[in-house]
């Protein structure tokens, strides 16, 4: 199973780094912490199925740690959001909604790929595989808000549903970030016995 499996989290690597420059590009060009967030979180993506890749060489204890540091780059991309998200309550430029809209569709087809291909891996023993499915699934439910807030945006010039969607993509880390904790625990604890 280790042999399908390094080669897709390959593939999710490449495809979340290479997505990552396209959309932090936008999110400077139209002005959106939303597409800040999630342009953080295919980074993050990447470095989590980079990770993941080169695991396939640790032993049991060691997969077991880097699930924690997995956890903790789920909470990255919330606390970047929070620093923009000050900035821009401080400041407020509503960002171009079509822009939002457009480059969000990118990155769900993107998303929905790497969580198709992920998803049968997902209860593999441990916090590996399914630290890559939560990211992949939680980036495709954030780019379906993505694209509802620059919707919103084209009739309701606003901060606010740019905002609002940063904050949610922040929650859906926390909540990934506490899943693989628990699946890291219980591998931890396997692999004592």
């Amino acid at each position: 199973m280790s042999e399908p499996l390094k080669s897709i989290v390959a593939r999710v690597a490449i495809l979340n780094l290479s997505y990552f420059a396209i959309e932090f590009y936008f999110a400077q060009r139209f002005n959106s912490v939303a597409l800040f967030s999630d342009s953080l979180d295919f980074l993050e993506d990447a470095s989590v199925n980079i990770l993941i890749f080169l695991s396939f060489s640790l032993a049991v204890i060691w997969r077991a740690r880097l699930s924690y540091i997995f956890a903790f780059l789920l909470l990255l991309p919330g606390c970047s959001f929070l620093y923009n998200a000050l900035q821009q309550i401080a400041k407020p430029i509503t960002p171009n909604g079509d822009g939002m809209s457009i480059v969000g569709l990118g990155a769900l087809g993107v998303n929905i790929y790497c969580a198709i291909i992920l998803n049968k891996f997902k209860e593999i023993k441990g916090g590996l595989a399914k630290a890559a499915y939560f990211s992949a699934r939680n980036d495709a439910i954030a780019n379906i808000l993505i694209i509802i807030a620059g919707i919103v945006t084209l009739f309701w010039l606003s901060a606010i549903p740019d905002l609002f969607v940063g904050s949610m993509i922040f929650l859906m880390n926390a909540d990934s970030a506490r899943a693989i904790l628990k699946a890291a625990n219980r591998e931890h604890k396997d692999s004592k016995n």
